[in-house]
């Protein structure tokens, strides 16, 4: 497999993913950070009162008639309870004396004057214990007194535990809503390139104009690059429908004189022979004429058809004056173009309309059988008007109209009859450049097709 699954995802959802994860790095640092100080905070605090209450059992102590009294102040017990429901011991200790307390309670090093703090192991517990030492006068002899007061830590690391969770809690939301917004602004960060991909969309295939859209900084040299390539495009295009105009003008003109001779010698020579030969000379050069004038009309087409001339038509007398134009080819086959018009008026550019109807009559009075009819019918709809040009010939098949109507493509009933393949691609073009259709049926009549010529109504 060519590629990551990271070179199919959108610009939005690398975005997105990126930024989530930025946010999710910030989540992550902000609750190790808020985490550690709580558990730093709970930590001083006790560490704040054991020194209290320790400073307030050695401010009892005292000398009389030569030994050392103490007597345990409650405020020191109450201070440590109001922390937590923790386990508390105590001793105060002469030298290596115990006087009260737990004798195998045992504490950092003190010194007097300064409070000393240490997590130490007692009685398969950890504790936090804080030592001082006091200078009683006894017997007029300095004596140092040791009291060591140490709780255990249950309390500490659960208010550390509960400030740690809600840290979670909140660096979750964070996330949660700094993702959501982040989503959003990249959403509408990425608006004006969706916004100029739809407009783009909404075009005609040979709707070449440059974009006017302003945008911001980062994306106009994009709009700019697209510019450059459809003026490059749209130069190539005319060139070539330039050519092929030219083209197409440039044989009519010879054929147009080999069809001259060929009926001044069909008329000059008696041999029944040469006259079917000369026949079909002048059938191939009228077919070629033909496509020659296809190409015109498409040459045509394209051009008039990002620039439509509108106007209200009436479309039975556009429909007459078509039928009127093509009817002596129609003789010729002894075919008969019938008219069933009522009236009804669409808007537009005359001429592609014309050129579009032409073409269509064309190709049904060409591959109709002889002595059959040609039928134009004018019809108003719902907020639509309607040319059905309906004939007795082979029809369809079994191509669809996606596919008939696609440049110099044919039916599979067209064998032994010359065409270019464009009739249908013109009138086709025509329709859709006036916001119409053009639907392929058979004709319910009987045998043969039917092409409809649907147009918005005036």
């Amino acid at each position: 497999m060519s590629g990551g699954f990271s070179e199919r995802w959108s610009i939005a959802r690398r975005l997105t993913l990126f930024l989530a994860a930025m946010v999710a790095i910030l989540a992550l640092v902000s609750w190790y950070m808020v985490t550690s100080f709580a558990r730093e905070a709970a930590g001083r605090t006790q560490d704040n009162i054991l020194a209290a209450s320790a400073t307030s059992i050695a401010e009892t102590l005292r000398s009389e008639g030569g030994e050392i009294r103490l007597e345990l102040p409650y405020s020191a017990f109450s201070m440590l309870g109001a922390l937590s429901e923790d386990r508390v011991f105590y001793r105060v200790a002469v030298g290596d004396e115990v006087l009260t307390g737990y004798g195998d309670l045992v504490g950092p090093d003190a010194t007097s004057g300064e409070a000393r703090f240490a997590t130490v192991p007692y009685r398969d517990v950890t504790v936090r214990a804080v030592s001082l030492q006091r200078i009683i006068q006894r017997d007029g002899a300095a004596v140092p007194v040791t009291v060591t007061l140490a709780q255990t830590r249950d309390g500490v690391q659960a208010i550390a535990a509960g400030l740690s969770r809600q840290a979670a809690f909140l660096s979750g939301m964070v996330f949660v809503l700094a993702v959501g917004i982040a989503a959003f602004a990249v959403r509408a960060s990425l608006r004006p390139l969706n916004t100029m991909a739809q407009h783009l969309a909404t075009r005609g295939p040979s709707d070449l104009r440059p974009l006017r859209r302003q945008g911001p900084p980062e994306l106009m040299p994009l709009v700019h690059a697209l510019n450059r390539l459809m003026e490059r495009l749209g130069g190539s295009l005319r060139r070539s429908e330039d050519f092929i105009a030219e083209a197409a003008h440039r044989v009519r003109t010879p054929l147009a004189v080999v069809r001259t001779q060929a009926e001044i010698a069909l008329h000059s020579v008696e041999e029944e022979g040469q006259k079917r030969t000369l026949r079909r000379v002048i059938r191939a050069v009228d077919e070629s004429s033909r496509s020659a004038s296809q190409l015109l009309d498409h040459a045509m087409v394209s051009f008039r058809a990002d620039d439509l001339t509108r106007e209200r038509l009436d479309l039975p007398a556009l429909v007459g004056d078509v039928a009127e134009a093509l009817r002596p080819t129609a003789q010729m086959k002894d075919i008969d173009i019938a008219l069933d018009v009522s009236p009804a008026h669409a808007e537009g550019d005359e001429i592609l309309i014309q050129n579009a109807l032409r073409n269509v009559l064309d190709n049904a009075i060409k591959y109709s059988p002889a002595e059959t009819v040609v039928t134009l019918s004018v019809r108003n709809g719902a907020g639509e008007t309607q040319v059905m040009v309906r004939d007795q010939g082979p029809g369809f098949g079994q191509a669809s109209a996606t596919q008939l109507t696609e440049r110099f493509r044919r039916g599979d009933q067209v064998e032994g009859v010359v065409g270019s393949g464009l009739g249908l691609t013109i009138a086709d073009e025509v329709l859709r450049a006036h916001g119409g259709r053009l639907d392929l049926t058979s004709n319910e009549e009987g045998t043969g097709a039917c092409v409809s010529l649907i147009l918005p109504a005036a």
